[in-house]
């Protein structure tokens, strides 16, 4: 994945087949987002969710770092204004709560340190490889801050209690090691391997079947976060039993060949 360290533009959309990347691109800055990089996010989501012919979605940074999180110019312009609106966090909350529910599986792609509200981001992805150099700190703590309720629960469901606990109130910063012993990463891999683990697992989710997966993912999710809505599961399930996936899947299975979704 090329590294293109003197550019600095929005996240960039590339697509390959099956497979979508989205790449946060402001190097300099270890591509931190800045307000204007939201909206373009929800946008990209939307994209990819609309295309059929796209199965995975990877999400990645340029250079060192995956993303340093959300610009703290914009949070400190919030704690100084008198005004009531929008705050700079809860629209950071609305582009990571859209990745964790998007319908395709996702995939973030760790070349580097992640921090703050990023960490989040990160964790809304269905799964997270990292090279073993990465690091990872959330520094609300230290700054002050009382983080969005749908990302500590995010922290609670996906890591634990104690593990949230340890992340949120202490600051400190852990290594790639320990970030894999907690579950934060699926996998921890040298950094000349980090593209050959991400387009293995990539290449295993967009060969599975689309809707049957679709529909998992957002019962896991719903389960994760005790909010499950039972019927509508139910209705997939049994939805599932007639379709289309189903019976390419058993044909496939009988006739020892991959199945063609």
């Amino acid at each position: 994945m090329s590294d293109a360290a003197e550019t600095t533009t929005a996240p960039v959309l590339e697509l390959s087949g099956p497979r979508a990347t989205i790449r946060l691109n402001r190097p300099k800055h270890l591509n931190r987002l800045q307000a204007e990089d939201l909206g373009d996010l929800v946008k990209l989501f939307d994209r990819i969710e609309a295309d059929p012919a796209i199965r995975v979605l990877v999400l990645t940074g340029t250079g060192r770092a995956f993303s340093a999180g959300y610009d703290l110019n914009s949070v400190a312009e919030r704690a100084t204004s008198a005004r009531e609106e929008q705050s700079a966090g809860s629209a950071f909350e609305v582009v990571v709560n859209r990745l964790e529910d998007l319908g395709v599986p996702t995939i973030c792609r760790l070349n580097g340190g992640v921090y703050g509200g990023a960490t989040d981001l990160a964790l809304a992805c269905d799964f997270r490889i990292g090279i073993d150099t990465s690091e990872m700190f959330m520094p609300a703590a230290r700054l002050g801050l009382h983080y969005y309720k749908s990302g500590i629960a995010r922290y609670v469901s996906r890591l634990g209690a104690d593990n949230a606990k340890k992340l949120f109130l202490t600051a400190q910063k852990i290594s790639a090691p320990e970030m894999l012993r907690i579950g934060y990463l699926t996998a921890m891999v040298p950094l000349e391997s980090l593209d050959e683990e991400v387009d293995r697992l990539a290449t295993i989710l967009a060969g599975n079947a689309p809707v049957a997966m679709a529909g998992m993912k957002r019962a896991i999710n719903e389960i994760a976060h005790g909010k499950l809505d039972e019927a509508a599961a139910d209705q997939r399930h049994r939805e599932s039993m007639r379709g289309a996936e189903i019976k390419e899947g058993i044909k496939a299975f009988a006739e020892k060949r991959p199945p063609r979704f």
